[in-house]
């Protein structure tokens, strides 16, 4: 009996999902991306699809899960996904949206934050159905007469028009040709893996479209470029990032992270719904309709999206509890029976005993809770962060942290 190919799902409703949440830029190229996205559709076949992630740190926060939901998007439809860890990439480090030249790393470093990577990502995808690859297994074998004509088919001009590039040579700072040569290696890589779709953030549109170009010249049907937001951090604002201190990161516990999505303002809900969690466009279409028509309350919407989110990272169950920890300890304002302990000898500065339960970095970030009113003792505010506290003593640290203070 023959056997025949599965068909896939029906053009629109893969349209539908996978054009959620993307952003172009202009209306221009998201109609040239969405007719050429659904030409490919209507071919009826699985389409290689990727996304490039150099390895430059080893914690990740959901901001950089945001293109990894999009891949899973392509993986639950039946495409074929590539996860593409940078490893010759990283070796210079993409300019993008840096107003200076990045740290180079070492080999190493490199080798041990893709381990890292990869395994928070299987988080979000499926780790039956992802191909890793490392862009140094073809990267590291081109000659110079290679890279010679791979640059014959760009100019300085168009790497001059980058906004992060014309800032610096207006200001005067250094730019490195090896930083020209990373939009065209991340070219090659979408040249080398035939891709029919690259997946990856506003902030990497130009180096997508070098891979549309460099396809196009040496003869390949250039990509589909997919574009996303950058997710914005708990603060509504700026960049989700660690540096400020906006972010919530896919390794931490239940409670802190349930109680970090909380912290999110109403404005960032059906965003953080389409980008982040793994509901599809439709029940992301009726929370949204929910809140407009006032049926539905942003506490009660966030505390939906706190249990989806946490949901991922850990299990359901978990995520439940963190939401019961938080309607507890947040909005009823109770203490717990339950929360880390402390042993001291005597009585202690409130920074040492924050610091040695590693609750807080410096006695800096112990004065900044202070003034910002996030520190309490006993259920009264602290605002003398010198403050001594021993056993029996119960500390809170922001909404949801908890320590209680021991004899030794």
């Amino acid at each position: 009996m023959t056997s025949h190919p599965r068909r896939m799902a029906p053009v629109e409703e893969q349209m539908r999902i996978l054009m959620a949440g993307t952003e172009f830029g202009d209306d221009a190229t998201r109609r040239t991306m969405e007719r050429e996205l659904r030409a490919r559709i209507e071919e009826d076949r699985p389409l290689r699809v990727y996304c490039g992630f150099d390895p430059t740190k080893v914690d990740l926060h959901l901001g950089h899960t945001v293109p990894m939901r999009k891949l899973r998007q392509f993986q639950d439809l039946g495409h074929e996904v590539t996860f593409l860890i940078g490893s010759f990439t990283a070796l210079i480090g993409d300019p993008t949206g840096r107003d200076k030249t990045r740290p180079v790393l070492t080999p190493d470093e490199v080798e041990v934050n893709a381990r890292t990577y990869t395994d928070q990502a299987f988080a979000v995808l499926d780790r039956a159905r992802t191909t890793i690859r490392y862009n140094g297994e073809w990267l590291s074998k081109l000659t110079f007469a290679d890279v010679t004509r791979i640059t014959g088919h760009y100019t300085l001009q168009q790497f001059l028009r980058r906004e992060n590039f014309a800032k610096r040579q207006a200001s005067g700072d250094p730019i490195h040709i090896s930083e020209f040569l990373y939009a065209m290696m991340q070219a090659y890589d979408a040249y080398h893996l035939e891709t029919d779709v690259q997946i990856g953030g506003t902030d990497q549109t130009f180096n997508l479209l070098a891979g549309r170009q460099l396809q196009e010249a040496m003869g390949q049907r250039p990509q589909v470029c997919i574009t996303l937001p950058i997710l914005v951090g708990t603060d509504g604002h700026e960049k989700m990032s660690k540096s400020l201190g906006n972010y919530v990161g896919i390794t931490e516990s239940p409670a802190d992270m349930f109680g970090k999505v909380m912290s999110i303002p109403d404005s960032a809900i059906v965003d953080y719904f389409t980008l982040v969690t793994p509901l599809g466009p439709s029940e992301v279409e009726e929370i949204r309709a929910a809140l407009e028509a006032r049926v539905l309350a942003p506490m009660e919407a966030k505390k939906r999206l706190g249990e989806e989110i946490t949901a991922v990272f850990h299990s359901r169950a978990a995520a439940q509890e963190a939401r019961a920890y938080f309607e507890a300890t947040v909005q009823r304002k109770e203490t717990p029976d339950e929360m880390p302990e402390h042993a001291v000898a005597g009585r202690v500065p409130l920074t040492d005993a924050l610091r040695g339960a590693a609750l807080v970095k410096s006695n800096g970030e112990v004065r900044r809770l202070a003034e910002q009113g996030a520190l309490a003792v006993n259920g009264e505010r602290v605002a003398d962060f010198n403050l001594e506290v021993g056993p029996g003593d119960e500390i809170r640290v922001g909404r949801h942290r908890f320590l209680r203070i021991v004899a030794e």
